[in-house]
């Protein structure tokens, strides 16, 4: 395990949260789930038929005794989750809609979140990204003053840690957008034991450049000011600017990133897709993410094609998020 989840998982141990995994029959979640149980380090909850989960761990051969395994179709609580989801939703939904909608794992295991049944949830081995953001956006909605959620990665080798945002959500964000996110990363960051110097990131370094695009960095630098006075950013700058000192000497020596930022709010999804990919595939960088931020309560989505180990360590970000 790399420095990054020993951190992690020290923080997190002894705290009793509680995950939720919607794909209870799935092996990688299975096995997963009994590392964290049989470590102490979080408490998880399957959802599923038991003895249909039950089958799949034996087959598996992952030990999940003493695990919690919860089924729409006989929860206790389930007339209540009904009650609070036609609630929250406002008219959206009837009783009727409510009863069939929650028979799906992933608005039944966000429900138990949004009910404080669980501290958080991990979810998407199974699941597209959206079947798994959309009932958090609809349930655990974003916090006050965030109007949408983004998703970061930790970027990391040996002792390096940079946080890159917005990998994974928003395709065109908007100056508020950019402002929201850099915000919501510096606090990511902080969870990571980054101390956040977050750069405004652009093809245009203190305007070398002038066009729509470099402006709405310029904005959205003022903007994030505005939210977050105690912020230490700036921008706009090309990368090299916001992380080689010697270059951001020449091009923006009145600047207060000095080439030493950790952490990068990319102008477009485009821009953070491709620039933590290169990171990761040229620069032998660990990617971890994308980890959502901006909700009142951690959601997270795991790629298709994760391992058992991707979801422990999704697990132990997710309850780091709760604390």
């Amino acid at each position: 395990m790399s420095s990054l989840f020993d951190q992690v998982k020290a923080n997190v141990i002894g705290k009793n949260k509680t995950i939720v995994f919607p794909e209870g029959l799935d092996e990688r979640i299975l096995h997963a789930a009994s590392k964290l149980n049989k470590e102490n380090v979080v408490t998880p909850i399957l959802i599923g038929n038991k003895e249909a989960v039950e089958a799949k761990a034996e087959e598996y051969q992952a030990d999940i005794s003493g695990i919690t395994i919860l089924d729409p179709n006989s929860y206790e609580k389930f007339a209540e989750m009904v009650a609070q989801f036609v609630e929250r939703r406002k008219g959206k939904a009837t009783e009727k809609d409510a009863r069939k909608i929650l028979q799906d794992e992933n608005y039944f295991g966000t429900m138990l979140v949004y009910m404080n049944e669980a501290d958080g949830l991990v979810s998407g081995a199974a699941h597209s990204t959206a079947d798994t953001v959309r009932p958090a956006l609809q349930i655990i909605k974003t916090k006050q003053g965030v109007k949408k959620t983004s998703g970061v990665f930790i970027m990391e080798r040996d002792d390096e840690k940079y946080v890159f945002a917005d990998c994974a959500i928003n395709i065109a964000p908007d100056s508020n957008d950019l402002a929201e996110i850099a915000v919501e990363s510096a606090a990511t960051a902080k969870l990571f034991g980054i101390d956040p110097r977050v750069a405004m990131l652009s093809f245009s370094t203190k305007g070398s450049a002038k066009s729509p695009e470099t402006e709405k960095v310029v904005e959205a630098l003022k903007l994030a000011k505005e939210k977050d006075s105690s912020l230490i950013i700036d921008g706009e700058f090309q990368f090299d600017a916001a992380f080689v000192p010697s270059v951001a000497a020449k091009k923006a020596p009145d600047a207060v990133i000095k080439g030493d930022a950790n952490v990068f709010i990319f102008p477009s999804l485009e821009a953070g897709n491709i620039g933590y990919k290169i990171a990761q595939r040229l620069g032998g960088f660990e990617a971890v993410g994308p980890i959502l931020q901006g909700l009142n309560k951690p959601v997270n989505d795991l790629s298709r094609g994760c391992n058992a180990e991707d979801v422990y360590n999704l697990a132990l970000i997710t309850a780091a998020q709760s604390l």
